[in-house]
């Protein structure tokens, strides 16, 4: 069997960025990934400014604490001053320009108001420069803001907008097609006939395509049956850059994915040494001579709904960042203490269903079966536990939050 990363590696040394590219308005690039690198149109701040509400001052008539100054002129966020004269301070405001002349500011707790009110006494000596955020200090205008491979999130908007620009140039989504394999599944809302069950991986995969900002397509319940599956796949594959499939990846005589996929294109068949999700099937769909591209790829993955996530967080996820052009790096994990005992240490690398509890430690969800989706929803991430290896109360295992897994 193969280890997890040997996998991982054949998957990501297989999967090639798209190419093409779209040009959206801010708002409409939240979860997607920038395709060029984007150069701030304008110094970030544009004028030297400066951090608190209090007195522009220069640094020579404040050299000692307790000068009196008079104010000279009131300086509020969006307005310029004018240069400051020796012995007088500004008032003013976070985010206002600092005046010409000026080389300090010091915040207004450090000062006391005179009486009159147009006359301010400094407290402290201040430092040169100080309170004062200097023009382009966070972006030049020219300079890199972001560069090409960026997951857009809410921040990365913020700096795109705080350098002047209104749209950005984006890779176009991964188109990812999902159809799940039994004759004994149902979608909630139907009714279940004899020995049926309800499809929970089709809701959970969907979401997680969704949630990487994949352009997912449910092609829905596809019966256990050979040319059904063939038209399945070929359907797939003709607007698709990745087919996704659950169950049917085994051996038995009702597991179609195998002789479909070989007919429609081409198919790696693995066990994977890990537990939950030990069948993964990864390969290529063709398709039709008139696509503009020549393959689909595919990845088949367990029909158990646990050993489904984890798969899919494990493989899929990394793999469909690399076609989106993103950074994959390695897995995070964190040393914790385990506040449970597993002492049936299986000869696989297993992933245990874990939550963070108020003393800080970790605790194990009684039942991890790879059929219990509950425990997945009752964790926050799971414990990578090596082959052969028990764990006792006490021992420091490695966490991987699902956090880390879904973003």
């Amino acid at each position: 069997m193969l280890t997890a990363q040997q996998a991982l590696d054949h998957l990501l040394s297989h999967a090639v960025p798209v190419s093409e590219s779209e040009k959206v308005p801010m708002q409409a690039a939240l979860g997607r990934v920038l395709a060029e690198n984007v150069n701030s149109l304008v110094d970030v701040p544009p004028l030297d400014n400066t951090s608190m509400d209090g007195y522009a001052v220069r640094c020579v008539d404040t050299a000692t604490p307790g000068k009196t100054l008079r104010i000279a002129q009131r300086i509020p966020a969006g307005s310029m001053g004018t240069e400051l004269e020796p012995g007088t301070a500004a008032r003013i405001f976070t985010g206002a320009p600092v005046p010409p002349g000026a080389d300090a500011v010091v915040m207004q707790e450090d000062c006391t108001l005179e009486s009159q009110a147009d006359h301010v006494t400094i407290n402290i000596a201040p430092s040169l420069g100080q309170w004062i955020r200097r023009r382009g200090e966070d972006l030049s205008a020219g300079r890199t803001a972001l560069i090409a491979g960026t997951f857009l999130r809410p921040q990365e908007l913020g700096v795109a907008a705080s350098a002047g620009l209104t749209h950005l140039n984006v890779k176009r989504r991964v188109k990812v097609a999902a159809f799940f394999t039994g004759d004994e599944l149902a979608l909630p809302g139907e009714p279940l006939k004899p020995g049926g069950i309800y499809n929970s991986n089709r809701d959970t995969l969907l979401a997680c395509l969704k949630s990487l900002g994949c352009d997912a397509t449910d092609l829905g319940i596809v019966p256990d049956r050979l040319d059904a599956t063939r038209e399945a796949l070929r359907k797939a594959s003709k607007d698709h850059d990745l087919i996704i499939t659950s169950g049917g990846v085994s051996v038995g005589e009702e597991d179609h994915i195998k002789p479909a996929v070989t007919a429609e294109g081409r198919l790696d068949l693995w066990q994977i040494a890990i537990k939950p999700g030990k069948p993964l099937a990864f390969g290529a769909v063709r398709k039709s001579s008139e696509a503009k591209d020549g393959e689909a790829w595919f990845i088949g993955l367990p029909g158990n709904p646990v050993s489904s996530f984890v798969t899919f967080l494990l493989f899929v996820r990394p793999f469909i960042l690399k076609l989106q052009g993103r950074d994959v790096k390695p897995v995070p994990t964190y040393l914790m203490r385990a506040d449970f005992d597993w002492l049936k240490a299986d000869r696989r690398n297993e992933f245990l269903r874990v939550k963070i509890n108020d003393q800080g430690g970790l605790d194990l969800f009684p039942n991890q079966s790879s059929g219990v989706l509950t425990s997945a929803s009752w964790g926050d991430g799971l414990v990578d536990c090596p082959p052969n290896q028990p764990i006792k109360a006490g021992d420091i295992v490695k966490y991987i939050p699902f956090n880390a897994l879904l973003k």
